[in-house]
């Protein structure tokens, strides 16, 4: 009777314990709570205090807007607030034909660089370069702007003129006028290199696996079904666009396997993408070519096809972007841009500010105007508030240069050596090799036969 009246007083004793920290966690989540209503109050504070207060009638809408992206783009430099027009903007663009100039841009520092112009786009004609600074758009200083406000002054009616101030090299900042134009990105282009079938991805847009089955039609027709060497998917200076198009044509490569794999914060959100049987190239030598342009869905079909020895890649280290953004509208009130995942190759590898690395690299030769630029490259990892390498080892970007003269077109050239059985090594001296290979993520070495 005493041992159980012992074991009743014990389990009683426990059960207080038990309802003590249930009780401590619960006021643990009301005082948090608390602080942030609290800190809303503030914000709420504040507004009241800048409409009633500052020296000119503020637009409200923009004050609204201005807090909301602030809050986004100190996550990460990717995700960001879009209100209703900028939504509406998006969702063109993805669809592959918008108005602007055709290109692509990111903040740094206070002005906008060019990541990359879009092929055959007023920018592109014009002569933008990667990594060019704009510093002002028709007069006006794009210090203090954000990213969004100045991609809208860089849109607007068609024919109309406008004029960027660039910076390039450190020089003296120059003016660059151009038309803007309706921009129709042919996100897949194509064409015969001999017995080779070339195959140019610019950007993933809802159009691009369309166009890939197209090209696989049309390149057959020209070289011959049974006289085509392999293919060269050139994923260059491509930027990325949306997930399940990067996922279609790394299927279109693969008979089966893992392609890509997301995981948020919460184990639940994981997805994995898996290959359906047929391979579009009939098991066709493969060779992929990358820069340090090639970002994001780029990064995601390199990576699959390398992981799975479907491809070789050639080229310098990738971009580095191993993030996901999810668009979630808010009603009739724009959208978010939220990064709500890392990516994985089908080795379990992020490749978050770290990059793809090429079983073989090959650096073009750059243009002596250029050498000094290029010094300096762009990449995920450089990017300020970026989302961490999560075993902390971070690589800086490469080259993004792609020669016109497809006769100076270094990478081009190995890709179409390699499929031609000849051998490739890397053009890099062996002691860049050991800081800016490493060896490639499948552990292939940097001399290839196929």
């Amino acid at each position: 009777m005493r041992r159980e009246m012992v074991r009743s007083i014990g389990l009683v004793a426990l059960g207080a314990i038990a309802a003590t920290g249930l009780w401590q966690a619960l006021d643990a989540a009301r005082a948090a709570n608390t602080d942030t209503y609290r800190q809303l109050n503030l914000f709420g504070d504040v507004f009241d205090r800048v409409r009633s207060d500052y020296v000119e009638q503020p637009n409200e809408e923009k004050l609204i807007d201005a807090a909301i992206n602030g809050m986004l783009t100190s996550l990460d430099p990717h995700s960001s607030y879009m209100n209703a027009k900028r939504f509406q903007d998006m969702q063109v663009q993805t669809r592959g034909e918008f108005g602007g100039l055709g290109i692509e841009v990111t903040m740094e520092n206070g002005v906008i660089k060019v990541v990359a112009p879009i092929d055959d786009t007023p920018a592109a004609a014009a002569g933008l370069l990667a990594n060019d600074l704009i510093v002002k758009i028709d007069g006006q200083k794009v210090q203090g702007m954000t990213l969004n406000e100045a991609v809208d002054k860089m849109r607007g009616p068609v024919k109309s003129s406008i004029t960027l101030t660039l910076v390039r090299d450190g020089k003296e900042p120059f003016d660059v006028k151009l038309t803007r134009d309706i921009i129709r990105i042919r996100s897949v282009k194509y064409n015969a290199e001999g017995d080779v079938g070339y195959i140019r991805i610019s950007s993933f847009t809802e159009q691009t696996q369309q166009g890939l089955d197209k090209a696989f039609k049309e390149l057959k027709k020209q070289i011959g079904p049974d006289k085509i060497k392999g293919y060269i998917l050139d994923l260059r200076n491509d930027p990325g666009g949306l997930l399940d198009q990067a996922i279609s044509v790394s299927d279109s490569f693969l008979d089966r396997g893992e392609i890509v794999s997301t995981r948020g914060r919460n184990a639940s959100e994981s997805q994995r993408y898996n290959a359906q049987k047929g391979d579009l190239t009939g098991g066709l030598p493969v060779v992929v070519l990358i820069n340090g342009g090639s970002a994001s869905a780029s990064e995601i079909v390199a990576g699959a096809l390398q992981d799975h020895k479907r491809a070789t890649v050639i080229g310098t280290r990738s971009f580095g972007k191993g993030s996901v953004q999810t668009i979630i509208p808010l009603g009739g009130q724009g959208a978010l841009r939220l990064t709500t995942a890392r990516y994985y190759t089908p080795s379990g590898t992020s490749i978050q500010a770290k990059g793809i690395v090429p079983n073989i690299v090959i650096e073009e030769e750059l243009p002596d105007e250029l050498k000094a630029k290029m010094s300096e490259t762009t990449s995920e990892s450089s990017l300020p508030g970026h989302l961490g390498s999560q075993d902390g080892k971070e690589k800086t970007g490469s080259s993004s240069y792609v020669p016109k003269d497809k006769d100076k077109d270094l990478q081009l050239k190995a890709a179409i050596d390699l499929l031609h059985g000849k051998e490739v090594k890397t053009n890099v001296k062996p002691a860049e090799t050991a800081k800016k290979a490493e060896k490639a993520n499948d552990g292939e070495p940097t001399t290839t036969k196929n």
